[in-house]
């Protein structure tokens, strides 16, 4: 008992520079919580990139004119961006869904995520919009260096290949 006692609080007390072993009946729990955790984070910055990509779409002419005229995208020509963009925000999120090659998805959404911020002018930038792009942004880089997770496309075609 002092045993499982004494791992378990060494568990929950490591900064996570070394891998630890849970008991299993929490390691269980928790392998299923940041699998849920994962799928939460992609379904969430999913959607959020999805429906920017549709309102894009749904009014072309406009998304060109935001672009030219508004948004300012480092390294890219305008009508590229517009296209570079609204492609990323449509093609992106439905790979985050399904878990298809989800650390591309995440750090392809980061960079998105990225250039739209930095697009945007100074006085556009509210401190409430600055704290949504942040969460988006921290979503996305969490999927891309821990991968989509046990709920993923990529876990049963990894499973299936061995």
């Amino acid at each position: 008992m002092n045993t499982l006692i004494s791992r378990s609080l060494g568990a929950f007390t490591d900064p996570g520079l070394t891998p630890t072993r849970l008991p299993v009946p929490l390691d269980v729990v928790v392998s299923h919580l940041q699998s849920l955790a994962l799928l939460v984070a992609r379904l969430y910055v999913a959607r959020i990139f999805f429906m920017s990509g549709l309102t894009k779409l749904h009014d072309w002419s406009s998304t060109l004119a935001l672009f030219h005229d508004v948004y300012e995208v480092p390294l890219l020509p305008p009508t590229l961006a517009a296209y570079a963009g609204t492609a990323g925000e449509l093609v992106l999120p439905v790979l985050l869904v399904l878990g298809l090659a989800g650390r591309f998805a995440g750090a392809g959404l980061f960079v998105v995520n990225l250039m739209a911020a930095l697009s945007l002018m100074a006085d556009d930038f509210t401190p409430v919009a600055q704290a949504q792009h942040t969460l988006w942004g921290v979503l996305a880089l969490a999927i891309a260096l821990f991968g989509a997770g046990r709920w993923s496309a990529d876990r049963f075609i990894r499973v299936g290949g061995n």
